[in-house]
């Protein structure tokens, strides 16, 4: 007689199973998560449910070189920042960000650069009709690009069409959360379906040696939705990451077998899809008002790339009894941390005033050399003063108020430098020797060790 059909309750979002259902999940606390899921057993002869006896391996030794993986060039240098160089054969790529963000933008210029190029990309949209698509094609003047196109939300129809067709140097997924597979009996988007999916096209793409992309959604809360089990299987995760109310697009990798995690790539949204920006600093200070007080140009580092972006604080008298604390495009805590600083080290009170931090154009820093920059601001808005417009701040601030080196400070000085920039607020203890930009070029540096120098300059102490 054939086994009964395996009834489980998976959480929906961190992907546990238990045996009942339960109004919370144990494990990650979400309420309302658990769905009932039944899995099918193997059909009768299959041989799948006997377990095999295997075979010995061959052990190595991890002395001995290995040939560099093969690349190819997707054609967009930005795009080959963030995955090392280029997309590797065979490789499995996830892409996650916000709904109209620019995924399906981003994925179809690339598979329309490299079907140009002579390779063959075929492109399976699960959310829109390929009417939809070729729209968005003729739109952006990709119609001419001989990409191949189908949608489907079928697992076994696009596995099936992938081995009949000529093997493809790329395949996109348009999105994994709509791919549904008959042997469960689950909702697509679940958590069963979206794991078999993803492993299906991964086993897929390592055998036939073709380059996978797969779209993924995101929560509320901007973490990629489904189990983790999906990231650990791909070979990279890209985030794709902006804001609504400017026209820049970041592409950070989060994870990647084939290259750093800290690069990232920039681009910009215009009416023909996604243009590349080769100078960042630009595009974050084209609009910078150098005459308002409170404003410093923080020197910045996204992996080996240097990125200039304008600081913006506000100081103003509270009329409540609990001072406003708002901050964005930076950590709370951190600037939290830098106030208490600030009223402890140097005797600079923010007790009565509200305060409000920016970073200009949108963008996130998480660099904690951004620490010096913020602080000059902060003291430059409660005195009511303009800094330097052609001065830069970088460095990190301890408890202590000692202003602490940052890496990289060549490579910072050096592009402050070739944007017009001629003088430098930096840590003392930073060594530029034998950095590109050594000894600061043609800034002025001027170099301080604890904030009470750089406040004494902006606000007396008490």
């Amino acid at each position: 007689m054939p086994k009964a059909t395996k009834s489980n309750f998976v959480c929906q979002s961190c992907g546990a199973v238990s045996a009942r259902w339960a109004g919370k999940c144990v494990s990650c606390g979400d309420w309302n998560t658990i769905v009932e899921e039944v899995t099918a057993p193997p059909p009768p002869g299959s041989g799948l449910a006997k377990a095999s006896k295997g075979r010995a391996l061959t052990l190595e030794s991890l002395s001995g070189t290995s040939k560099e993986a093969p690349r190819f060039s997707t054609g967009m240098p930005e795009l080959d920042r963030v995955t090392g160089g280029g997309i590797v054969p065979g490789s499995v790529h996830l892409i996650a960000g916000e709904p109209g963000i620019g995924k399906s933008t981003l994925l179809l210029q690339l598979a329309a650069a490299l079907a140009r190029a002579g390779r063959r990309a075929i492109y399976f949209s699960g959310e829109e009709a390929a009417a939809q698509v070729r729209l968005r094609a003729a739109r952006l003047g990709l119609g001419d690009a001989p990409v191949a196109l189908a949608a489907e939300t079928s697992l076994t129809n696009i596995l099936a069409t992938l081995g009949e067709e000529k093997r493809a140097d790329l395949v996109v997924i348009d999105s994994i959360q709509t791919l549904w597979t008959d042997a469960l009996e689950a909702a697509p988007g679940s958590v069963s379906q979206v794991r078999a999916a993803t492993q299906s096209l991964v086993r897929y793409a390592k055998q036939a040696g073709c380059a996978l992309l797969l779209v993924g959604h995101v929560t509320k809360d901007g973490q990629i939705a489904g189990p983790k089990a999906v990231e650990h299987v791909v070979d990279t995760v890209l985030s794709f990451e902006g804001d609504r109310g400017h026209t820049y697009r970041i592409l950070r990798a989060t994870k990647n077998r084939f290259g750093a995690t800290d690069e990232i790539g920039v681009f910009e949204m215009a009416e023909t899809g996604l243009r590349e920006v080769a100078n960042p600093s630009e595009l974050f200070l084209g609009e910078r008002d150098a005459s308002a007080p409170g404003t410093a140009v923080f020197a910045g580092m996204e992996g080996t790339r240097p990125i200039l972006v304008e600081i913006q604080a506000l100081v103003a008298p509270s009329g409540l009894g609990v001072p406003r604390r708002a901050v964005v495009g930076w950590e709370q805590s951190r600037l939290a941390m830098l106030i208490a600083v600030l009223e402890a080290r140097c005797g600079v009170s923010f007790a009565h005033h509200d305060v409000y931090l920016n970073v200009a154009g949108g963008l996130r820093i998480v660099e904690p050399a951004a620490d010096l920059a913020a602080a000059a601001a902060l003291l430059a808005s409660l005195a009511n003063q303009a800094l330097d417009p052609k001065q830069i701040h970088f460095g990190e601030i301890s408890l202590s108020g000692a202003v602490r080196a940052s890496p990289h400070m060549g490579l910072r000085l050096k592009e402050a430098a070739k944007l017009g920039f001629t003088g430098a607020v930096i840590p003392a203890g930073g060594e530029l020797r034998g950095e590109p930009g050594g000894e600061g070029g043609k800034l002025a540096l001027s170099r301080i060790s604890h904030l009470k120098e750089l406040a004494a300059g902006l606000a007396p102490c008490d």
